[in-house]
């Protein structure tokens, strides 16, 4: 496996010191005491911050109605709402249906299923490869992980990756020459639009190639906004940015402030008719997917972005980190950053030790996560100032002080 899995916990790492006790605002406390700044949004899901009252009080009341009812074969008033505000917050003019799921690896999985079931049904039994991106990150479940381009263990897992192709976004040729090949065998691309290992944006030349592709070949668009959704990158949806929409919008992380286990998919108009025009079902069922505690998360998450004016707030927090970014990058030489929005990385030297750097940020009071030769910082987009600031001056000087084995990673 690759240096990729550096994001992920050996049993050995798990101390006392790291257990975690409760998070309120943008803090979180450990059984020893110690307070950390998150500069990570939990795990890139908390966008409200920790300990939201409506989010809570929703969640609470749902649970009192109605602790437990399905979306098996039926429906219920809760996912009906939470159905219909999500289609107008990401545009009721091309988006018709929403699938509830309880994650964005098992979103993904069903979105797999999905666009195929729709190329057979549109008369295209051979459209069954699925294009994604090098560098992709998609989940760990069985077909997300396939669709992953990173290197996740997938040949020790034994996962099937025979109908599954990955090309370089840096290259749109690359995927010019697989739609020459095989154009009428793919059913859909999915791509994330700031890619989740390395927030690396998906450039416009790239995109036009996808859209082009689109019109030529007949494929699907999947817009993976797992990470990216709910306001990360400005919008509230970062495909919202694109000349054209995707097909499908695949959303998690954000959906309920972190509080509840959901995802959903959300259909295009025109794919919700080829499933309407057939009658054809869909072979989709999670027990605990769409719940009542679960979509009045949803509901209470999107109210609270409308009445908090979330999106503008974020905007701000977005420009003060980078210019906080900015600085640290002017102060460590060979550094740079990628990423847009609140969803960013400072990209160290190739020498640095990034777990060390992180372990070393959890020391002074600060919450980053691993990446590939970078450190990422994913706030809440309700960071104040000063707490971004306090966030910012923690991870600065942590940079400033490590040394590398080639000398010193700051200047």
């Amino acid at each position: 496996m690759s240096g990729t899995t550096q994001f992920f916990t050996p049993p050995s790492s798990f101390t006392a010191s790291s257990i975690l006790i409760s998070a309120h605002g943008t803090t979180i406390t450990y059984a020893d005491g110690s307070q950390c700044l998150d500069g990570i949004s939990g795990l890139w899901n908390v966008p409200l911050g920790y300990g939201h009252q409506g989010v809570a009080d929703a969640v609470h009341q749902a649970l009192l109605e109605a602790s437990y009812l399905t979306c098996f074969r039926s429906t219920h008033r809760w996912a009906e709402r939470a159905s219909d505000a999500l289609l107008k917050a990401a545009g009721p003019g091309h988006y018709g249906r929403t699938i509830h799921a309880t994650s964005g690896s098992a979103a993904l999985d069903s979105t797999m299923k999905v666009v195929r079931q729709t190329q057979i049904l549109r008369g295209e039994p051979n459209r069954r490869a699925i294009v994604s991106l090098k560098g992709s990150y998609h989940g760990t479940t069985l077909g997300a992980m396939s669709l992953t381009g990173e290197d996740l263990g997938q040949r020790m897992y034994g996962i099937d990756t025979r109908m599954i192709r990955h090309v370089d976004h840096h290259r749109p040729r690359d995927l010019e020459r697989l739609l020459e090949r095989e154009g009428d065998r793919i059913a859909a691309v999915v791509l994330e639009p700031v890619q989740g290992s390395g927030t690396h944006v998906v450039g416009q030349q790239f995109l036009a190639a996808v859209f082009e592709g689109r019109r030529r070949h007949g494929y699907l668009i999947v817009a993976d906004e797992v990470a990216t959704g709910f306001g990360r990158t400005g919008p509230l949806f970062a495909s919202q940015a694109w000349i054209e929409a995707p097909d499908i919008l695949v959303t998690s992380k954000g959906l309920t402030n972190g509080t509840q286990a959901a995802s959903a998919i959300l259909l295009s108009h025109a794919v919700t008719q080829t499933l309407d025009e057939t009658d054809s079902p869909f072979m989709h069922g999670e027990t605990q997917a769409g719940s009542p505690a679960s979509c009045a998360a949803i509901l209470a998450t999107l109210r609270a972005f409308e009445e908090e004016d979330i999106l503008n707030h974020g905007r701000l927090v977005a420009a003060h980190l980078d210019a906080r970014i900015r600085a640290v990058v002017e102060r460590v030489p060979g550094a740079n950053s990628t990423g847009t929005g609140c969803f960013r990385s400072i990209r160290l030297p190739g020498n640095s030790d990034i777990p060390g750097i992180v372990s070393r940020c959890r020391a002074h009071g600060a919450i980053v996560q691993p990446g590939p030769s970078s450190i990422q910082l994913v706030p809440a987009l309700v960071y104040t100032p000063s707490a971004l600031d306090h966030l910012m001056d923690r991870v600065e000087d942590t940079i400033a002080s490590l040394k590398d084995s080639h000398g010193t990673v700051a200047a």
